[in-house]
């Protein structure tokens, strides 16, 4: 079992920049895919970022690309999104998410991947 924690959330303008994190506890060793997705007001939960243990590698939404960052401390247990040049239209409930398994490419954008979920956080970009 894996718990999530996220945190960091608030209300920024537009152009700021917030700094999400997701505190992880119970089996966080070996091969997972840890994911942010967010929620936007009367909307679907869309994919955001993605890291994967396995390489290291990082994958990002069209629409984040370039302003957002996805990173991991090991020694925390923790994943974080650093957001930046943020516009309203990143208005949403931001969730951490993770499976322990190498989500493959063609799939890491689906929830239906992820089986552990953070009770999320809100960002709300407004001036």
């Amino acid at each position: 079992q894996v718990q999530l924690v996220e945190s960091g959330g608030g209300y920024v303008q537009p152009g700021g920049s917030l700094r999400l994190s997701c505190a992880a506890s119970g089996r966080t060793f070996g091969t997972y895919t840890m994911a942010w997705f967010r929620q936007p007001p009367g909307k679907e939960r869309e994919f955001v970022a993605a890291f994967r243990s396995s390489g290291e590698s990082t994958y990002y939404a069209d629409s984040v690309k370039g302003r957002f960052t996805i990173s991991r401390d090991v020694a925390k247990n923790t994943v974080y999104l650093q957001m930046i040049s943020l516009k309203p239209e990143d208005t949403a409930g931001y969730y951490c998410a993770a499976v322990l398994q190498r989500v493959p490419l063609s799939s890491i954008r689906r929830p239906g991947q992820y089986n552990y979920w953070g009770q999320g956080t809100q960002v709300t970009v407004s001036s």
